[in-house]
């Protein structure tokens, strides 16, 4: 057996391996390393792949980390090639578009988790300031998201003409907005307060609703409506 062969996953006496305890006892049985094992399949030369998993979920804060860690981010991790890459953000892509359909399918608001989920995944791990929109229909049912600017990591040039137009193009009934700040502070800034009674006031005229803005940061996704500020 060769040293990469010792890395994986059959390398474990059999009552062991994650693949058997998930389809014989459920996924529910398994640890987040040994789940990630299952994607991974493979570790590194003195490594088995159990091992690489947990210093994975250790060095990007567990699997809601994971989740939001960028692919460039993962090209450092030693030992995860281009195709362990390519898995670990399909599994990011799916639990995005998962997410997705859930918010089309009902209004945005009886599911805040998964806006705030939605949001992390699609924002929490940008190194520079993102904004979006999510254009809603009239039952506040997800229509699309658009990231529409990008900025620097201290601040981001948003034009309320573009915001009208894309919200004009959708045929949007309310827009939700969403930046992200890198520093990891989730208050809004005075900036951030001015602009969002900016665009109230220029969507208002082509009577679209602005319903929240969240500040999004690795961690979590401040609503801008709870703390009375839209």
């Amino acid at each position: 057996m060769n040293g990469l062969a010792a890395t994986g996953l059959k390398s474990l006496p059999a009552d062991a391996r994650p693949r058997e305890k998930l389809l014989s006892r459920g996924p529910g049985a398994l640890g987040d390393a040994e789940l990630l094992a299952l994607l991974l399949r493979t570790g590194i030369s003195g490594k088995h792949v159990i091992q690489l998993a947990q210093e994975l979920l250790d060095r990007f804060g567990g699997v809601g980390g994971l989740l939001h860690t960028s692919a460039e981010a993962l090209k450092t991790v030693k030992g995860l090639g281009p195709a362990k890459r390519a898995e670990v953000v399909a599994v990011l892509e799916l639990a995005r578009r998962a997410l997705a359909q859930e918010l089309q399918q009902r209004p945005l608001f009886d599911s805040p988790k998964a806006v705030r989920e939605y949001l992390q995944l699609q924002l929490g791990a940008r190194a520079h300031e993102v904004f979006c929109v999510l254009f809603l229909d009239s039952q506040n049912r997800l229509l699309a998201l658009e990231e529409l600017f990008r900025g620097t990591l201290s601040q981001t040039s948003v034009y309320p003409r573009e915001v009208v137009l894309r919200a004009l193009h959708h045929h949007a009934a309310a827009v939700v907005l969403a930046h992200n700040h890198p520093s990891g502070e989730a208050r809004p800034s005075r900036a951030d307060e001015s602009l969002t009674q900016s665009l109230k006031a220029s969507l208002a005229l082509v009577d679209v609703r602005v319903l929240d803005h969240f500040i999004v940061t690795r961690d979590q996704a401040a609503s801008m409506a709870e703390m009375g500020l839209v």
